[in-house]
């Protein structure tokens, strides 16, 4: 058991409200002090694992009470920073016309399988966040890529950890699918 120096309640909480959260409560800690953030979003475990690593914190795990999921970070040093790079943003109005207009768009949807399944843009490739960094071999590092989650967040830690692995040109999509309006397909992979 991992003692916390501050716990995080974020329990009843969805993406993106968990790392928002814990993005403010992170700053009350010293380096190497431990945050414990307290979720029963499932898919907080790969959020907050990824937001560390592409910010600079420790991502030391996850203990799971029932339906809360226990997760711990420690701060990380004076470098660690909230976006090392910048990512390319485009908004959903200009990018629903991009699909509007050309159906060989290169679209990762990084969001969790059973949001993935609820709705999804048709055409786009599926990888969740926690398996971005396992899973890029998927995808060439010379297209263009959308990366689009519910409201930005995610797409944006996907982004980061795609262009350290050197794809060239990842664009993340705000809002994200919350505000999507145009065609959907429903089902798995």
């Amino acid at each position: 058991m991992v003692k916390a120096n501050i716990v995080l309640d974020a329990k009843g909480l969805s993406c993106p409200m968990p790392i928002v959260k814990t993005k403010k409560k992170i700053k009350e800690l010293k380096a190497g002090d431990i945050l414990e953030i307290q979720a029963t979003d499932k898919g907080s475990a790969a959020d907050l694992q990824a937001w560390a690593k592409s910010s600079g914190h420790e991502y030391l795990g996850t203990e799971t009470e029932g339906e809360v999921l226990r997760h711990f970070l420690r701060k990380g040093g004076e470098h660690s920073s909230e976006n090392a790079s910048s990512i390319p943003e485009i908004s959903l109005e200009a990018f629903t016309q991009k699909v509007d207009r050309d159906e060989s768009l290169h679209i990762l949807d990084v969001r969790e399988i059973e949001e993935y399944e609820e709705a999804h843009i048709p055409g786009v490739v599926h990888i969740p966040l926690g398996e971005v960094e396992k899973r890029s071999n998927e995808l060439n590092k010379n297209d263009e890529i959308y990366i689009i989650c519910h409201s930005g967040r995610r797409s944006e830690m996907a982004a980061h950890t795609m262009k350290k692995q050197g794809f060239k040109k990842v664009i993340n999509v705000i809002p994200g699918m919350r505000d999507w309006t145009g065609q959907t397909e429903k089902g798995g992979r």
